[in-house]
């Protein structure tokens, strides 16, 4: 089946969108700016946020206070419904719950950057849902896919409202993230399917078949544990302990992180090393960059005092890395449903 160049075009726009999204809540969360709208998808009841304080209402911290409250027992609700009763009982007693900041147009206007952007990447995967089921629906694997990915669109966006709703409730944060990663992993699976550069099976010795699935492993786990780290940076921030205190507090999470770190940066030099005795596959040589270049960052990060936006690079080299490994991985198997293409069966 031919797909048109506009609608590989479209695929791929999603999927830079879906990339920014992370960046995005990426900074929100350096910059503190979680809270910069209190109610969701609107911000202060309002499509375009206000510009100052005095375009609220006198009382509006009390008004959105209400309505966290009323969010936060029916999502309290689900969570004693799946088992979950003593999560659930946390957040319902822990006084930050409920907390609600004064305004401040900065962290209200970053937060709304952000729900703009995941605003046109989900309106990039619904146009390419309905052109899929439109000019693409005899390809059933394909149709599949795109339900996943919008599906899973449609609960992480509902999650972005609880996060929201329980006041940055750090598990949920890295929920968020974690769906938005399992997103990318979909659209990529698309973009197998429809790009004829992609649609060729890649045809790799066993060493380096395993090497891509051992480092995408565990540097999806390094996220998780990034992430850990990250929470206990903020709580550390909370109780006034400078950087320079951090490393009297850090517990098994960052060195296992950290070790981790030296970990991929071998296994990727040696997947590096076979690949150029063999196949010389591009990808790997930049997921071997990217590595670097987020170790420096996370250098950079634990020992010296480097600005917000270390953190935001750090985070997009490592979801970075994990979209070339996906690929990588998805691409060592072979297409079904799809004939490929004579010139590029041996290629």
């Amino acid at each position: 089946m031919q797909y048109s160049r506009n609608f590989v075009r479209l695929q791929w726009t999603a999927l830079v969108l879906i990339y920014l999204v992370i960046i995005a809540g990426s900074v929100v969360r350096t910059t503190g700016s979680g809270m910069g709208c209190p109610d969701w998808p609107k911000c202060f009841g309002q499509w375009i946020p206000p510009t100052s304080e005095a375009e609220l209402p006198a009382n509006y911290r009390e008004i959105y206070g209400e309505k966290r409250v009323a969010k936060v027992e029916k999502f309290t609700r689900y969570l004693s419904a799946f088992g979950m009763s003593e999560t659930a009982e946390k957040i319902r007693t822990n006084p930050a719950t409920y907390e609600e900041l004064p305004f401040n147009v900065g962290s209200t206007w970053t937060e709304y950057v952000n729900r703009l952007v995941g605003f046109l990447a989900g309106n990039a995967m619904l146009i390419a849902f309905i052109w899929t089921l439109i000019r693409y629906r005899q390809d059933k694997r394909l149709v599949r896919l795109s339900v996943a990915a919008l599906f899973l669109l449609v609960i992480n966006a509902w999650f972005g409202s609880i996060v929201v709703a329980t006041n940055l409730v750090p598990w949920t944060i890295t929920l968020h993230m974690f769906l938005a990663l399992a997103l990318v992993f979909l659209q990529i699976m698309v973009l197998r399917r429809i790009s004829p550069e992609f649609q060729k099976q890649l045809h790799l010795p066993n060493g380096i078949k395993w090497l891509i699935i051992i480092i995408l492993i565990i540097t999806t786990y390094q996220m998780f544990l990034g992430t850990q780290v990250r929470e206990f940076i903020d709580d550390l921030s909370r109780q006034n302990i400078g950087r320079e205190g951090w490393a009297k507090h850090f517990g098994w999470t960052f060195f296992i992180h950290r070790s981790f770190s030296w970990l991929v940066l071998i296994l990727i030099g040696l997947m590096t090393w076979l690949n150029f005795k063999t196949d010389r596959i591009k990808a790997i040589y930049w997921a071997f960059v990217l590595l670097v270049l987020e170790l420096i960052g996370g250098v950079l990060l634990a020992y010296a005092d480097m600005p917000a936006l270390v953190q935001v690079s750090h985070l997009l080299f490592a979801a970075l890395l994990f979209g070339i490994l996906s690929m990588l991985f998805i691409r060592m198997r072979p297409l079904k449903g799809i004939a490929v293409p004579n010139r590029l069966r041996n290629h």
